[in-house]
């Protein structure tokens, strides 16, 4: 999540308002439904998400004392700004780019000016500070760099009268994206992938659903490496690879991910390489021509390596208390070819299209091997920085050297 800035960015003055929980008021109305979503049901995950139960849309009264929060229904808001929005009071927020006020938090006693604000053609900054309104921006309420999706998106705050709703959606969808993944989630699957998701979202498909299609897809791709029928399988691989990208982007854009859906998606993705890869190695005994001898200790060192290569991240992430892939930019690049799922299933797609599933076996057992020692070497490289005195801290967070 996007953490919050210092204490002295924006002035709190909660302290003298009532403990009762915010209300949250929508101002006007839309008819843009990026992703298939009203505004009020947008409002209602987002705030939901930080405590807030009362969510009104525009027209119903609010509540007499306690802290208000209103908001343009003409915008879209990104969920990263809720908790900032309601912890604060006596707030003005600007869009970029337009200059116009899009949401006031306010004592309720300003409610009622801070709705004629809002709704007038073009609130600026000057009408908030005549309210006595400190003007902020996005980014003043929090920070781009999203450590759980690894990338640095400035908090959004989106226009539906000035973007289409197809800008709309692109523009979250890609936000939602991890910034460090494989070549293929980074560069093939954005286009369908957002495609697939806007209609899901529209027919009302649940992330969990996809994540259990996906999960299927990983049985029937196990099942038929078993058999040695490696094209067959490599189709529902390359299916559940592409649904495992839709799944999350489709929880994070309609905000409707959940903990067994995040612990059902992860476990998924943590625990069926390994199934995999001895799959692919038993079903090379259903081949009519002899494979290349020692495929046991190749299966035995793509699954080691798997192994060893999770087990390099955590000794990482506990060392330096955070990710291998976002310390210098060369971990990052690194992290689009490194011997994950999809990297292998390239190597794995191309030599079986060339009628040698045994000499891909043997071509990722190769390629993991040179990934594992890769990674030793940095992360021994970082422990010798920090023997030096050296700061080691990710690039994308603003603070880590260049590689």
């Amino acid at each position: 999540m996007v953490g919050l800035p210092p204490d002295d960015t924006v002035t709190d003055t909660r302290s003298d308002l009532s403990t009762s929980t915010p209300t949250v008021c929508l101002v006007g109305h839309a008819q843009a439904r990026p992703f298939s979503q009203p505004a009020l049901e947008r409002l209602r995950r987002m705030f939901g998400r930080v405590g807030v139960t009362t969510i009104l849309d525009d027209g119903e009264s609010w509540p007499e004392h306690g802290q208000v929060t209103l908001l343009r229904a003409d915008h879209l808001f990104d969920d990263a700004l809720a908790r900032p929005l309601v912890d604060r009071n006596d707030i003005a927020l600007q869009a970029p780019g337009s200059g116009r006020l899009v949401a006031v938090t306010v004592p309720a006693a300003k409610a009622a000016a801070a709705y004629a604000l809002l709704s007038s053609p073009s609130p600026g900054a000057a009408d908030a500070q005549a309210l006595g309104l400190q003007v902020v921006s996005p980014d003043s309420l929090g920070v781009s760099y999203r450590k759980n999706l690894r990338n640095n998106v400035p908090p959004y705050v989106l226009s539906t009268q000035e973007m289409s709703v197809a800008a709309i959606e692109r523009h979250m969808f890609m936000a939602s994206y991890k910034g460090l993944t494989d070549v293929v989630t980074k560069y093939v699957w954005p286009a369908p992938a957002l495609v697939v998701t806007r209609w899901c979202a529209a027919l009302g498909i649940s992330p969990n659903a996809v994540t259990l299609v996906s999960f299927l897809c990983v049985v029937a791709a196990t099942l038929l490496f078993w058999f040695g029928w490696f094209l067959s399988g490599l189709l529902f691989a390359w299916a559940m690879c592409f649904l495992d990208t839709v799944d999350g982007k489709l929880a994070r854009v309609t905000l409707t991910s959940s903990k067994w859906g995040n612990v059902f998606d992860h476990g998924t993705d943590l625990v069926h390489p390994p199934f995999w890869w001895f799959a692919w190695y038993w079903g090379l005994g259903t081949l009519t021509f002899a494979s290349l001898p020692g495929m046991q200790i190749a299966m035995l060192i793509v699954i080691a390596g798997y192994i060893l290569g999770r087990i390099e991240e955590g000794i990482f992430l506990w060392a330096f208390k955070f990710e291998m892939f976002t310390w210098r930019p060369i971990d990052a690049l690194s992290r689009l070819i490194t011997a994950r799922r999809n990297p292998n299933l390239i190597i794995l797609s191309v030599f079986t299209l060339l009628g040698r599933p045994d000499v891909g076996l043997a071509a990722v057992a190769m390629w993991t091997v040179l990934c594992i020692g890769f990674h030793a070497v940095r992360i021994m490289q970082a422990f010798a920085e920090r023997r030096r005195g050296r700061a080691v801290a990710s690039y994308l967070a603003g603070s880590g050297a260049a590689a």
